[in-house]
Formats: C-alpha cells, structure tokens, sequence
C-alpha cells in the first residue's frame, strides 16, 4: 500500500533510539500516523514540527498497518509560530481538536482551514474569529453543529443575539427576551447578516459560546478533561486583542 498527499504536522512521539511516531493532519486522508525512520536526527528534527506543511508518501503491507512517512518539508512555519503566544497556544489547540475525531477520517475542509489559520495565529483579531470558526466546523464535523442562520422559535433570520444552550440554535431578540438570562450571547461577527469584525467582548461570548457546546457534547460525555492549551490560547488571543484596542 502506498500513497502521496500534503500534510501539517501535529505532534511526534519517540520510537526506539532514532525514530518517531509523526501524527499528521492529511488533505484527503485526515488525521494519520507513521513511522518516521531516523525522525531524531539533526535533518529531521527541524521539520517534524507542529505546524509545519509537508509533502507526505506513506508505505505500509497492509492499509491498517501503522506504516512509514517519508516526509519532504513544503514550509517550514514553526519558528514563527513560536513568536507569539497565541501562536504557541493555537498550534497545540488545534491539533487537540482535531484528536477528536476518529484517526483516518478524511476531512479537507479542516485541512484547508487549519492551514489559513495557522498563517494568521499572529495577529490576535484573526486568530481568534478564525480559531471560534474551526471549533464550529469541529462540532459540525462531530455531529454537534450548532444553527445560527434562523430563529429556533419564529424563523426569522434576522435580529439574532442568543444561542440556546440546550439545542445550540439561534434565538431571536424578541422570543429569546424572556430567557434572557439564560441564553447564550451570539456574537454579531458569527451572524451571516452582520460583517463586523470581532472585540474583545464579542471574541469572549464567541469562546464561551463553543467552549459550552464542546464540554457539553464531546468532552463530559467521553470524559475527557477540558483542552488546557485551549484555556491558554483564549487567554492570549483576548489579551492580545484588549492591548490592540
């Protein structure tokens, strides 16, 4: 079996003396692991990094084998990508979410996403609304997507500004007033009618807002501890854009 495709690392893991264990996120072929010979030496080290794009050939007897990569760097990112903390948080955040779902279920349009992403971590605006974006894609792709283009309770597709916390559905201005308080914020810059930019106050409701979806739907259910480096990137990322402003 063998097979040619781009990839961004994710993470590695020692194997014996001088190789690793690569954990790549695919174009076509979603999140896969694979021995990476000699992946310790002083050639390899530099390219087996989070965040960098590779061109990838995978070689294994059979298709649920384990296999190997032969890895050739495309670009070479991860030295910018510790330039910044929500950058180093992003990077790690990402890559948890993406653990998630099931190894070797192809899914392109996080591949496509976590690439722009990860060429934008730097300025702390468009990591965020972008980070928000692919925890909405990741809940979409586990099952869980959350409706915010019609009101749960009239259809109006207009004047949106809560989410219900139990249905993750849009809920207008006028039906959701009198559970007010015990909706969810929908920011104006994740409503399709509105195309401003996020604040720091809508960029926190936006990560409260999938933050409550991803503990209720994936991480109690499987009991899973909340992404750590998540916590970090929310910080920065807000911090970040509060100093901006």
């Amino acid at each position: 079996m063998q097979w040619q495709d781009d990839a961004i690392i994710l993470g590695v893991k020692r194997h014996g003396e001088t190789s690793v264990v690569a954990e790549l996120m695919t174009r076509t072929r979603g999140r896969h692991l694979g021995l990476v010979r000699s992946g310790r030496s002083r050639s390899m080290q530099p390219v087996l990094q989070p965040g960098n794009r590779v061109d990838v050939i995978w070689r294994a007897r059979l298709d649920d084998h384990l296999g190997e990569y032969r890895i050739e760097p495309l670009q070479l990112r991860a030295a910018q990508l510790m330039e910044t903390a929500t950058a180093v948080y992003g990077v790690q955040a990402m890559a948890a979410l993406l653990r998630l779902l099931p190894e070797r279920d192809p899914h392109p349009h996080l591949f496509e996403a976590l690439d722009v992403i990860l060429d934008n971590l730097s300025d702390p605006a468009d990591a965020g609304e972008l980070f928000v974006r692919f925890e909405l894609a990741v809940l979409n792709d586990l099952g869980f997507g959350l409706d915010l283009d019609e009101c749960a309770a009239t259809g109006l597709r207009n004047d949106l500004i809560y989410v219900s916390p139990k249905t993750g559905r849009a809920v207008s201005r006028g039906a959701g007033a009198p559970y007010a308080a015990r909706m969810l914020a929908l920011p104006e810059f994740l409503s399709k009618e509105n195309s401003k930019a996020a604040d720091c106050e809508s960029l926190a409701a936006a990560f409260r807002l999938t933050g409550h979806f991803l503990h209720r739907h994936v991480y109690e259910p499987r009991g899973l501890n909340e992404n750590a480096t998540r916590d970090g990137f929310v910080q920065a990322a807000l911090k970040a854009l509060n100093k901006a402003g």
